[in-house]
């Protein structure tokens, strides 16, 4: 019989992903921390957006907090060869799946 330990990140007693390692687990609550402060303050705005949508840009910001960084840094995109560069739709998701898989 195989022991495997698997961490579980919970928000409000619903599992979000489990990881292999807690180093990974960890720094995927600490972007939803992020993404939830994100939501928070864009809520406090005046757009004209649904809290889906607030809640959709407060997750887009966090996961892509290298290139919000870049951006505010320098008020310039980041390169597109480089690591902070905004991954295509597609290729994020791919990635997700490769380090984590979503609890049921």
């Amino acid at each position: 019989m195989a022991v495997e330990t698997k961490f579980v990140v919970v928000r409000k007693g619903e599992e979000k992903m489990t990881f292999a390692s807690k180093k990974e687990a960890d720094a995927y609550d600490k972007m939803l921390d992020m993404a939830e402060a994100f939501t928070d303050w864009l809520l406090q705005s005046e757009l004209p957006l649904d809290e889906a949508q607030f809640e959709n840009l407060g997750l887009f910001l966090a996961e892509q907090k290298d290139a919000v960084q870049h951006i505010l840094r320098t008020s310039k995109l980041p390169e597109a060869q480089s690591d902070n560069a905004v991954p295509k739709a597609a290729d994020t998701e791919s990635s997700k799946k490769m380090r984590a898989v979503k609890a049921a």
